[in-house]
């Protein structure tokens, strides 16, 4: 069966489910860093700083900025997961910027000005997985395969 035929019929292809996963659980994350007991240190919460001493799940370093980020990439995951073309180009985009991410989280100094998102070694590990899974998902959910005649 065809992407174009399983449009028609209103099922969604692999990548759109991929990149509805995604999104849900990138609104999740967000919604999950607002919550006292599962983002620990909740008090020490910043808008935008290394001085957020806030972790998600006791690991993850957090801000309001970071939780806003990761509910705007649930959103735009959702919305793009309409069609395979746009959620193909929500993970492959998505990717890239999570590997920018991981690359940025490296280079600063996680306790300077520069860390204003928070980032922890823990974050940058993370970001890093999440920019290569998500091009991996967007790269191989959409790979051309010949059917047999």
């Amino acid at each position: 069966m065809t992407a174009r035929t399983n449009a028609a019929r209103g099922a969604r292809t692999p990548v759109q489910q991929a990149a509805l996963l995604v999104g849900a659980v990138f609104l999740l994350v967000g919604v999950l860093g607002f919550i006292p007991g599962i983002t620990t240190d909740y008090d020490t919460m910043k808008f935008a700083s290394h001085d957020s001493h806030a972790e998600l799940l006791g690991i993850f370093q957090v801000s309001i900025l970071h939780n806003l980020v990761h509910l705007a990439f649930g959103v735009a995951g959702l919305s793009m997961a309409r069609t395979a073309s746009t959620a193909r180009t929500f993970l492959l985009a998505g990717g890239a910027v999570y590997l920018v991410l991981w690359l940025y989280g490296l280079i600063i100094d996680h306790h300077g000005s520069a860390n204003f998102v928070p980032l922890n070694n823990a974050d940058d590990w993370l970001h890093f997985v999440l920019g290569i899974g998500m091009i991996a998902l967007g790269t191989l959910l959409t790979r051309r395969t010949t059917a047999a005649r």
